[in-house]
């Protein structure tokens, strides 16, 4: 199942601006539509729980296993997506403006 941008925006806190972007906190079961920063990296911390991010990459997907306690960075401009069906509570650094897609792959 895919959340809608409604929903991942229920789903999510701003906890303070940041540079610019912001810091969020957001707790969410399900995927999440395709996403790139392309004004800086994306911190991502998550807090509970456990999710697949799958970056899309010139060499192809890469696919992290992150859980409770797990950091990463999401480098600036590379299309991100979230896999949690047993859900997940993140806190991340985002820029803004954030770009999303349902395409199969946002890159083509």
């Amino acid at each position: 199942m895919t959340s809608s941008d409604a929903e991942l925006n229920a789903a999510f806190a701003t906890l303070s601006g940041y540079d610019n972007g912001g810091v969020f906190t957001g707790s969410y079961s399900g995927e999440s539509p395709w996403e790139r920063h392309i004004m800086g990296d994306e911190l991502v911390y998550i807090l509970d729980g456990q999710t697949k991010l799958i970056i899309l990459t010139d060499q192809g997907e890469e696919v992290l296993d992150l859980s409770g306690g797990m950091l990463t960075v999401v480098p600036k401009g590379l299309w991100h997506r979230f896999k949690a069906p047993m859900g997940v509570t993140v806190l991340s650094v985002t820029p803004q403006p954030t770009e999303h897609s349902v395409a199969d792959d946002p890159r083509s």
